[in-house]
């Protein structure tokens, strides 16, 4: 598919995000305005496993499309492209900040469980995402969200080959500071982040964006907690209680929280509360409510 570069519209690590538009009419099967993600070619191994993971985990309402990947060449520099749906509404951290800082019951609850219903698909599907942030929910024209940004997922039970801190800092496991772990409760402890900071308009832990992590990350691997906001409702502190267990094999998982109380239903807007993942035979919710947090 050919097609015309626009206006740079973000950037993430070493790529550049530009709008995209089809220039020829043959393309009609794509969307009139993509967004492109471009990094040179000898920095490209991100989008080439941003690519891979979205073609294995198919079409997903709640994930980010990819329509195809190529080279190009532009001032004299080879560039790797992946070609993505574009969200006009910005990310879910954008939202925030237009919204004075924080959002509604309603509004959390809705953009929690789109978020829950892609990590249930990419879990399933045999990955972890690795970088669940508010950055990396995009927002559309009908407000519906989808995760974007696959390049540091990896799949299940895939090692690390050294040492690292993969992800965000601000949203990271105490597992994986601890056990250089990152397998799929890391993405619940994130989504737990994310919940939160739309609740408060910052993030869970107190910490200054120029400073060293190393504080940051004693404080996530020993036995402090991440602030749960006061304004939310007892269902929604259980939420994330659930998200922020220390011991990863005891925190919920994403099949299980589409069963909590606080996504089941969005009771400010009446809905009918039946929109579960879970028969009433598989549910789980029952038994780990049961266990001691």
């Amino acid at each position: 598919m050919k097609w015309v570069r626009g206006e740079t519209i973000g950037y993430g690590g070493f790529a550049t995000i530009s709008k995209a538009t089809p220039s020829n009419l043959s393309a009609h099967q794509f969307p009139s305005v993509m967004a492109v993600k471009s990094s040179e070619a000898c920095y490209s191994d991100s989008l080439k496993n941003e690519k891979r993971v979205l073609d294995t985990i198919g079409i997903c309402p709640q994930i980010i499309r990819c329509f195809g990947e190529e080279q190009t060449v532009e001032n004299g520099v080879e560039l790797h492209n992946l070609l993505l749906e574009y969200a006009s509404g910005g990310s879910l951290a954008d939202r925030v900040k237009t919204n004075g800082g924080r959002l509604s019951a309603s509004e959390i609850r809705r953009h929690t469980k789109s978020i829950l219903k892609g990590l249930y698909a990419i879990h399933t599907k045999g990955f972890v995402h690795c970088d669940i942030k508010l950055e990396n929910i995009l927002v559309f024209d009908d407000g519906a969200t989808k995760i974007a940004d696959f390049g540091l997922a990896k799949e299940t039970g895939e090692q690390p080959s050294k040492c690292e801190i993969r992800g965000t800092p601000m949203y990271i496991s105490p597992e994986s500071v601890n056990d250089n772990e990152y397998e799929s409760p890391c993405d619940v402890w994130a989504l737990g982040c994310a919940v939160a900071e739309m609740g408060m308009g910052k993030p869970v832990w107190n910490h200054k964006p120029e400073a060293s992590i190393w504080p940051l990350l004693m404080r996530i691997a020993g036995e402090e907690e991440p602030e749960i906001p006061s304004e939310f409702s007892e269902e929604g502190k259980d939420f994330l209680r659930k998200c922020f267990v220390k011991d990863p094999t005891k925190r919920w998982t994403a099949k299980m929280l589409l069963n909590h109380a606080f996504v089941i239903c969005d009771y400010d807007n009446g809905d009918d509360c039946d929109d579960t993942v879970l028969s009433k035979e598989e549910n789980l919710v029952s038994n780990f409510s049961k266990m001691s947090l």
